[in-house]
């Protein structure tokens, strides 16, 4: 029977769901992502460990509806479902408490995620007969929720209750595959059989996302390009041929990601300095040259690159310090936000010391001064190795800041090349992961900044539309192929 949205039911598992957890994207599109559907009619709840770590502010609403009792094999644990009415509607976020796997001081990084994750895994499946929401698809994200489809299809549809629940699993890194030894699968409900049979079996072990993308009804990931790209040994990471075969058969989407618009607007947003639109650039020059002083850089009219990102290869900062040298002997700043391997960091502190009228190396993550630097600066930098979807760019061309990319994943989706003789384009692109390719889009940028053009190209970046309500749509329609089988 057809299913019209205004009746569709989903439930959303996400190990980070922003505000309340978030460490990446995942966390900013589980958090953006239902708001946009239900505001189309959809009745969109949303599931996620409720960490210690979450603000005691955003809990004040919460209240507890049920506890019961998740079994994993030999171990038993307790889950309380703590709910929030986020969106004045009814209650819509499900918060899954167990202190003994949650009370932690960060997400990930235990040597019993893969059980902490399965227990969450199983207990927001159970939690729906105990709140009454009979989801027409149950939307697992990434490998920490891998083994959802399987749970779903391998021991919940034996009961009356699930039997005509539909799964979805999205990729949001193909890097991340939830890979443990065999002998884990006792510990989590499961036998050996799912290692010898195949499904799980990955290179000798077992993975979490090998599951997910096994087990369900339909596969994800957050860009067209990414879709195909993850079809192709370069970028499958071992799962290329499953990813084909699910292609094979039309279940694989690509979906590009959106950015919530309302709380990211340069003209109401209360976390920078000075609010501005497409038709005031002087306001949006007011916040580079009082960033320039909150972080001790001249002030001064040179363009401004920023970088903000996990320090980590795929990031494309190995091209990128090649050139830095190059790049610095340029009239420019570089201003950096983030943290992540050793290497990198020390690097970045080598250049800011180097430069320090020309470096801002800010090795942490601020997520008010993360938005100030969207704000202030000129050009946003994502040389990526390669970028699923990427939300950086989004945010920098929401705040007139141009976006300089390498021609992959949602960047390629999202980033056109700036043709002055058009006036098209809203970012400087280049394709290969190589430094001089790089080098090539910085000076492209560095002469349209100094050209009559610049103005043009920021207006351009900031009367794009970068909002979910395009992908929520898409989303509909793909839950509805899902359902109708």
């Amino acid at each position: 029977m057809p299913i019209d949205k205004k009746s569709l039911k989903v439930l959303l598992v996400s190990t980070e769901v922003n505000p309340y957890s978030k460490s990446g994207g995942l966390g900013d599109v589980a958090g953006s992502l239902p708001k946009a559907l239900r505001d189309i009619g959809v009745d969109m709840r949303v599931a996620l460990p409720k960490y210690h770590t979450i603000p005691v502010n955003l809990l004040d609403d919460a209240k507890k509806i049920s506890e019961f009792t998740v079994h994993l094999s030999w171990r038993s644990q307790d889950a309380a479902i703590y709910a929030i009415d986020a969106h004045g509607d009814g209650d819509s976020v499900y918060l899954i408490e167990n202190d003994f796997y949650f009370g932690r001081d960060s997400y990930y990084g235990y040597g019993d995620d893969f059980e902490r994750f399965a227990f969450f895994t199983k207990a927001t499946i159970e939690m729906l007969s105990r709140i009454n929401f009979e989801a027409d698809i149950v939307h697992f994200n990434d490998w920490h929720t891998g083994l959802g489809p399987t749970y779903l299809r391998d021991i919940y549809k034996g009961f009356t209750y699930y039997k005509d629940m539909k799964s979805l699993f999205t990729i949001h890194n193909l890097h991340y595959q939830g890979v443990f030894g065999r002998d884990i699968l006792w510990s989590v409900g499961l036998n050996d059989g799912y290692y010898t049979g195949g499904d799980l079996e990955f290179y000798g072990n077992i993975s979490y996302l090998k599951a997910g993308i096994m087990h369900a009804d339909a596969v994800t990931t957050v860009s067209e390009t990414y879709a195909h790209e993850i079809q192709t040994p370069s970028y499958g990471y071992g799962m290329d041929g499953l990813l084909r075969q699910r292609a094979a058969t039309g279940q694989i989407y690509g979906i590009t990601n959106g950015i919530d618009i309302e709380t990211n607007n340069p003209e109401t947003d209360k976390r920078i300095f000075v609010n501005f639109n497409a038709d005031s650039p002087e306001n949006k020059r007011m916040n580079k040259y009082r960033l320039q002083e909150e972080l001790g850089l001249p002030a001064g009219k040179m363009p401004m690159f920023s970088m903000i990102t996990r320090l980590v290869e795929q990031k494309g900062l190995d091209i990128l310090s090649i050139i830095m040298d190059e790049l610095l002997s340029m009239d420019v700043q570089l201003v950096i936000l983030g943290t992540g391997e050793s290497r990198y960091e020390n690097m970045f502190k080598h250049y800011a010391w180097r430069y320090p009228n020309k470096v801002s190396a800010n090795l942490k993550f601020n997520a008010d001064l993360a938005q100030k630097i969207y704000a202030a600066s000129d050009i946003f930098m994502m040389p990526s190795v390669y970028e699923p979807c990427g939300l950086g760019q989004l945010f920098a061309m929401r705040y007139g800041t141009i976006p300089l990319v390498r021609k992959t994943g949602g960047l390629a989706d999202t980033v056109s090349h700036f043709n002055p003789e058009t006036g098209q384009g809203n970012g400087f692109l280049f394709e290969d992961c190589v430094a001089s390719g790089l080098m090539w889009a910085i000076r492209q940028a560095n002469e349209t900044y100094h050209s009559p053009h610049w103005d043009t190209l920021v207006k351009n970046a900031m009367n794009g539309e970068y909002s979910w309500q395009k992908a929520a749509n898409e989303y509909v329609n793909m839950y509805k192929k899902v359902i109708n089988g």
